[in-house]
């Protein structure tokens, strides 16, 4: 078994993928509208799909916002430099809204930022 995606529903799907791929350095792998049911997805990550987990961008035509809800935490992506990536993400309009640092009670360097939707997205530093 393998974790596949991970599904979250955006407001404008061109500013997503935007985010995705520009700020977070991510690939678009596919993209498809469903005209019947008025829906478009998008699928971003770092690598293919048969051997990486990705992202599901959801756009619901006649929907423009969501409530993000307490139950669903974050995305955590793991980096190599995670001081240069949150001053990319900001240097790129991203919001980096806890700045890098220890994990309280921990050494695990961690950072977080937000998608244009409100998600958060948890960077951790990977040890060499």
């Amino acid at each position: 078994m393998r974790l596949l995606h991970t599904m979250i529903r955006v407001s404008d799907l061109q500013k997503s993928i935007n985010f995705y791929t520009q700020v977070m350095g991510m690939k678009l792998l596919r993209q498809s509208e469903n005209p019947e049911y008025k829906y478009s997805l998008a699928f971003v990550g770092y690598g293919d799909e048969s051997s990486q987990t990705v992202i599901e961008l959801t756009y619901n035509w006649d929907k423009k916002s969501y409530e993000l809800g307490d139950a669903f935490g974050h995305l955590a992506i793991g980096v190599e430099d995670i001081y240069t990536i949150c001053d990319q993400i900001k240097q790129q309009g991203g919001e980096v809204f806890r700045e890098p640092g220890p994990v309280l009670g921990g050494t695990t360097i961690i950072a977080f930022a937000r998608d244009p939707d409100g998600y958060s997205i948890e960077l951790i530093e990977e040890k060499k």
